[in-house]
């Protein structure tokens, strides 16, 4: 399978992913509404975010939306003119698929669908989405990629 093909299929699938479940939540639960899973350590809790990651730049939907854009073609860029690690093409693809899932909810709702809650050791973790998950698991993974990939071109 071609690269960019791999990298642009598995941000489709994320979006998609990501898309459905919020379509769902919003048309199943009422806002604040909680569905306990494993009692004091997971549920479904529906929210709305008008901010970033742990509600920062809260009411700042155009600007989050401007920095959308711009990691998106900063992404793309990098995605079409770099030759990339090759463990780096499913993470790059959930990283764009993460972002658009966002971006596309402060589009149309001005706000992000948060829906999942967990709990650890009673510290109750912010509320996310699957687009959220996508994001950081491939930055995590990206950046060990990366570390890793400019440690063998130097030796």
């Amino acid at each position: 399978m071609n690269n960019k093909k791999m990298i642009y299929g598995s941000a489709l699938f994320l979006l998609i992913f990501d898309q459905v479940v919020k379509i769902i939540v919003r048309t199943n639960m009422n806002l604040y509404q909680e569905i306990k899973i494993i009692p004091n350590l997971f549920s479904l809790y529906y929210v709305e975010n008008s901010g970033a990651a742990f509600s920062i730049f809260e009411n700042s939907i155009l600007f989050l939306i401007i920095i959308n854009f711009i990691c998106l073609i900063v992404l793309n860029r990098l995605i079409l003119k770099e030759k990339l690690p090759k463990y780096a093409f499913i993470p790059l693809g959930l990283l764009l698929g993460g972002i658009l899932g966002n971006l596309i909810d402060r589009v149309i709702f001005k706000s992000v669908t948060d829906y999942l809650s967990v709990f650890i050791f009673k510290y109750s973790f912010p509320v996310f989405n699957i687009a959220d998950i996508g994001i950081t698991l491939s930055t995590i993974f990206l950046i060990v990629v990366f570390i890793i990939n400019d440690k063998k071109e130097k030796s």
